[in-house]
């Protein structure tokens, strides 16, 4: 692995923190590529399934509110 092919560490002017140059072979979307929006719509409808306790812990309020 040759320096080329590694990220590097960029400094920000006026900021505290630095910044990472992209990794090789990435891209800058927030979804992977090899998810579908099929996956996704399957999962939603699976959620969607009451279950024996959904309506308990919908009316369950924790004790700090």
């Amino acid at each position: 692995m040759s320096s080329s092919d590694r990220q590097r560490i960029e400094r920000v002017t006026g900021s505290r923190r630095a910044k990472l140059t992209p990794a090789p072979g990435t891209t800058a979307e927030p979804i992977p590529a090899d998810e579908t929006a099929d996956a996704a719509t399957e999962q939603a409808a699976a959620s969607a399934d009451p279950g024996p306790n959904d309506e308990r812990m919908r009316r369950d309020v924790p004790p700090h509110y």
